[in-house]
């Protein structure tokens, strides 16, 4: 009976419209239009990435192995379960231009034989085949390098000591999402054209991959498992196209979750205002609601009426914020699909609805639930005399709900993510951030309180600091929705300041000119004479380089042993000495003596040895160029990855490597004005060494941080727009006192002009005041992530907290002033009488 009565009361209410409502469900619409606008492109991009598993792969399935070719067994099992197989070797090396003056590009080349690609084609400009193309020496490119060298179809140039002619541009070609982080522009040859060009010695860095098709209906699982068993210790590495984009789909799922955590701060501001909005219309439902009670309503029912009503309009609103969210990507997805660099697929996905539809279901439950269950508590007694008392807390029973539906969507976001931490971490961030800024916003008006006793004589001031210091419903809109949406903008800016400065202003200071790889044996002491004389040349560091794969740790699978640790992903550098190194910092055990010669002993990096949990004495094996090598730990030292030098997690003693092939790196600390002799020098001297100027190498990976630092602003843009409606609701809320001051105040004399500057100051304190919260909090959380995150230095960006401080002064501005006209206008007669 309560609940259909409460029912009937509601609907009545409801007739009267939605005045009071419209931020509320412009907060709530543009919350859950975000998420699903995000979940929508990050699926589209996913089942792009599924649907064309097979063409950025390049085949059904890929095999790839670390500076080796396959050996026999495993060519032989390959032949046994594929119909067809493509070999291809992937490498970087140096173009050659020969013209008046020398001209060289790095490129990441990708040598083929004459069965690629088995799956997807190869576009060209001007449009001819691929075999084509690359007959008689010939070559394509992305064209990228080919502007930057100057480079047209017809020229020539040169890899290694081998010539080729360019014979087309390279616009588009299969796995090509697939190959992760490159230093270079493509550059497709054919495999055998390379056989003079002395880039694929032995002990030359470069991979194998290759590309299968299979039966139909072949299992991709079952074949999986096999080559795991079957070559567990070889360094093989399996991949299909289940997951064919390889490292790009990893990264794209991960932005895409990070994204709807940027999203749920949005979220978060925007349940400011919902709160925000409830209140306000609850507290001119006050006379209503203690009718309701006299005529002998129940608590539960005045509580149900209200919570019918608010559930009806989140619903209107979850709505609104779902066909805005999923359908502007659908709509747009051909202007999408031309700005990305892989396929994607936009369409209505249920599941996306679902995961933006819950939030914003538990995002408005958490918000509404507290002020709808403190209106539990007004008095019939409001009818004759102001009872209400708008400090109490509801009833235990409605903060235990509360907390349970905040731990609900803290595991829903973990779930539906699938990053525990992130999830966890962001909404640490977003509690710390909301109990700073409703600690800073009680400090404001007991500061405001004071400051506006000394500003006697100043009556504009004085007006501008009393209402701050008196208006608590105002103060606490402000400061926690535009803190929080500056907040979120100023942690971003931190933490992508933070990283441009690690990239492009520290590393130039300490890092080298140049990273040199492919040195043969043979070569490193004529390497090391160029070098030794030039004054321009500050330190030159050479090592003897393999590359290894951690197949187990004390006799267990590493991948297991470590939970997934970095080290234990890929192949790792690996290295020998005899003695110790020069500049080698032991920290534990001992370094094995010089002339060593007994069972291999390794050195392994101190950090990366407490993460993965190993120590000194602890048996690790290493897979290099198909042999297993198994050494005991001796001893753990310092690495430094910060600096761009050498650095190697392992190293092992001379012996355990002898007669592995193997090529040498360097790295070069030079002048600037040395550079270009020096690439001359050696490239001339030895045209199979790869050279990689750190400064190209920072450039590509500070534009990969701009990128997603554009993505994260668009986010925290989100969230500072919906914190800009609230400030407009909280605006509109207060236009009733504003109206009664501004007639007080032209009763005892004073100007439109005045309470106009009255009313701006008001607006821009606060908004200053929200900006220096927002901005400190900012710095908080840019601290925390670079510095337990990312494991790296901070420095305050000092750019982004004055365009804070400026965003927070404006946007508060312009919200209070668009409510200011009418105030202004009203006759101060009608507004008194109608007070009396």
């Amino acid at each position: 009976m309560s609940l259909s009565l409460a029912w009937k009361i509601a609907r009545r209410e409801l007739r009267g419209g939605l005045h009071g409502f419209r931020v509320f469900l412009a907060c709530l619409a543009l919350g859950v239009a975000a998420i699903a606008a995000l979940g929508t492109v990050r699926a589209g991009i996913e089942a792009g990435l599924r649907n064309e598993g097979a063409a950025l792969l390049g085949g059904d399935a890929e095999i790839e192995l670390t500076y080796r070719y396959a050996m026999p067994d495993e060519s032989a099992w390959m032949q046994s379960i594929a119909t067809q197989i493509s070999e291809t070797v992937d490498f970087r090396s140096l173009v050659v231009v020969e013209r008046d003056v020398v001209e060289r590009g790095l490129t990441q080349v990708r040598a083929v034989d004459s069965a690629y690609p088995l799956i997807g084609s190869v576009t060209l400009d001007p449009p001819i085949a691929l075999d084509d193309a690359l007959a008689d020496h010939g070559a394509v490119m992305e064209p990228v390098l080919a502007d930057r060298l100057g480079l047209r179809a017809g020229d020539t140039f040169k890899l290694g000591e081998q010539a080729f002619t360019l014979r087309a541009i390279l616009t588009r070609y299969p796995d090509n999402a697939s190959g992760g982080f490159g230093f270079g522009p493509r550059t497709i040859v054919l495999t055998d054209d390379l056989a003079q060009s002395g880039l694929l010695a032995e002990g030359t860095l470069f991979s194998t991959q290759y590309r299968l098709t299979l039966p139909d209906g072949a299992d991709l699982a079952a074949l999986e498992t096999e080559a795991d068993e079957k070559f567990a210790d070889s360094g093989l590495r399996w991949r299909d196209k289940r997951r064919g984009a390889g490292g790009t789909q990893r990264f794209v799922e991960r932005i895409g979750s990070f994204l709807i955590l940027m999203g749920l701060a949005g979220l978060a501001v925007g349940g400011v205002g919902v709160s925000s909005a409830v209140r306000t219309y609850l507290a001119g439902k006050t006379r209503t609601i203690a009718t309701l009670k006299t005529l002998g309503a129940t608590r539960s029912t005045v509580f149900q009426v209200y919570f019918i009503e608010i559930g009806i309009l989140t619903l209107i609103g979850i709505a609104i914020g779902l066909i805005l969210g999923a359908g502007l990507p659908i709509i747009f997805a051909p202007l999408i699909e031309a700005q990305l660099p892989l396929p994607a697929d936009f369409r209505l996905r249920a599941g996306t609805l679902f995961e933006a539809a819950l939030y914003g279901s538990l995002t408005a439950l958490i918000f509404t639930l507290w002020p709808l269950a403190r209106s539990e508590g007004i008095k019939p007694a409001t009818l004759f005399r102001d009872a209400t008392d708008d400090t109490q807390l509801p009833r235990w029973r409605y903060i235990i709900a509360v907390a349970i539906l905040i731990a609900l969507l803290l595991a829903s976001a973990s779930w539906l993510s699938g990053t525990v931490f992130l999830t966890l971490w962001t909404a640490g961030g977003i509690a710390v951030t909301l109990v700073l800024l409703y600690l800073a916003a009680t400090l404001i008006r007991w500061i405001a309180r004071r400051a506006s006793r000394a500003a006697r004589g100043r009556p504009t001031l004085r007006h501008a600091l009393s209402a701050i210091a008196t208006q608590r419903g105002d103060v606490f809109s402000v400061v926690l929705s535009l803190g929080l949406g500056l907040t979120v903008l100023a942690t971003v800016g931190q933490i992508d300041g933070n990283l441009r400065a690690a990239f492009q202003d520290d590393l130039p200071e300490v890092a080298p000119s140049y990273f040199f790889i492919d040195i043969q044996p043979n070569q490193i002491d004529g390497f090391n004479a160029r070098l030794a004389d030039d004054p321009l040349v500050s330190k030159v560091d050479t090592a003897p380089m393999l590359r290894g794969i951690i197949t187990q740790i004390n006799g267990t699978p590493a991948d297991e042993y470590t939970n997934g640790h970095w080290v234990t992903r890929g192949d790792r550098g690996v290295t020998y000495a005899d003695g110790l190194p020069k500049g080698t910092t032991v920290t534990a055990g001992e370094w094995w003596p010089a002339g060593y010669n007994g069972p291999p002993l390794m050195s392994f990096a101190a950090e990366e040895a407490a993460e993965m949990g190993i120590d000194i004495g602890d048996d690790i094996t290493v897979n290099i160029l198909g042999r297993d090598i198994t050494a005991k730990i001796s001893s753990l030292r310092e690495v430094s990855w910060e600096d761009a030098g050498i650095g190697f997690v392992m190293a092992l003693n001379e012996s355990a490597l002898a007669g592995a092939p193997h090529s040498w790196i360097a790295t070069v600390y030079a002048e600037a004005e040395a550079e270009a002799p020096i690439l001359r020098d050696l490239a001339g001297l030895y045209p199979n060494i790869t050279a990689i100027r750190i400064r190209d190498a920072i450039d590509q990976v500070v534009e990969l941080v701009s990128g997603i630092a554009t993505a994260t602003r668009y986010g925290a843009a989100v969230t500072l727009l919906t914190g800009f409606l609230v400030l407009i609701g909280a605006a509109a809320a207060g236009e009733r006192t504003r109206t009664f001051e501004a007639a007080v105040l032209k009763t005892l004399g004073a100007t439109r002009g005045s309470i106009l500057l009255s009313f701006a100051l008001r607006s821009a304190l606060l908004g200053i005041a929200a900006g220096i919260v927002a901005l400190f909090s900012g710095m908080l959380g840019g601290w925390a992530v670079t510095t337990f995150v990312m494991d790296g230095g901070y420095r305050v960006i000092w750019g982004n907290a004055t365009l804070i401080i400026s965003i927070g002064m404006v946007t508060s501005l312009l919200a209070g002033l668009a409510f200011a006209l009418r105030p202004l206008a009203a006759k101060p007669a009608q507004v008194l009488r109608g007070r009396e």
